[in-house]
């Protein structure tokens, strides 16, 4: 029996039917899904999205720092009163550095309260930073529609990180109990979203 030779054009189609196919089973699996179980949204690591509240926030990255540093001890700059740069041998500088971007259709404000959990259950909360000595502390802002902070031609958005600095004191054992995760937090300390950190 010879062999049966299709025309070019059913090749091609059937070629394309099968790219879409398997193009189409890709997308699938790449969609994120949220588990009943977890009542805010979440994002892994560097560069990726989250929407809390009106505003999308974006982690630039997060590292430990070593105050030493010439650029890292420009973040440690405007500590409140009591509050040293030194730190113990069990503990640790960590820096989060967020963008956000304000899609709501009218203004609002970027959030002013977050926290940082372990794997054991340690919470650790930002120390505040002064704004007037310190360009990159994250400073609470109200944005206009597609709005963004930090805002353009800023030293935080010029910098190397591009976004506006969350900095913790955080004990070594975090090296143990990783993955740490970003609790954006509403009225009432209510969890807007979380995003799990490098380290």
């Amino acid at each position: 029996m010879g062999v049966v030779r299709l025309p070019r054009a059913v090749t091609l189609r059937r070629s394309l039917i099968a790219l879409c196919g398997v193009l189409f089973a890709i997308g699938l699996s790449a969609c994120g899904h949220q588990s009943p179980h977890q009542n805010f949204a979440d994002a892994n690591n560097d560069g990726d999205y989250i929407s809390a509240g009106y505003i999308t926030y974006q982690l630039q990255i997060s590292r430990e720092l070593n105050q030493y540093s010439p650029e890292d001890s420009a973040y440690l700059k405007g500590l409140p009163p009591g509050v040293s740069a030194n730190i113990g041998p069990d503990q640790l500088w960590y820096g989060v550095f967020l963008w956000a971007l304000n899609q709501s259709g009218h203004p609002a404000t970027t959030a002013d309260t977050f926290i940082v959990t372990d794997t054991q259950g340690n919470v650790y909360h930002p120390i505040k930073l002064d704004p007037n000595v310190n360009e990159f502390a994250w400073t609470p802002t109200t944005l206009k529609n597609l709005g963004t902070y930090p805002g353009p031609n800023t030293v935080a958005s010029d910098g190397p990180t591009q976004g506006g600095l969350l900095l913790f004191k955080v004990n070594s054992s975090v090296y143990s109990n990783r993955p740490l995760t970003l609790f954006i937090l509403g009225p009432g300390d209510r969890k807007l979203g979380g995003i799990s950190l490098n380290l």
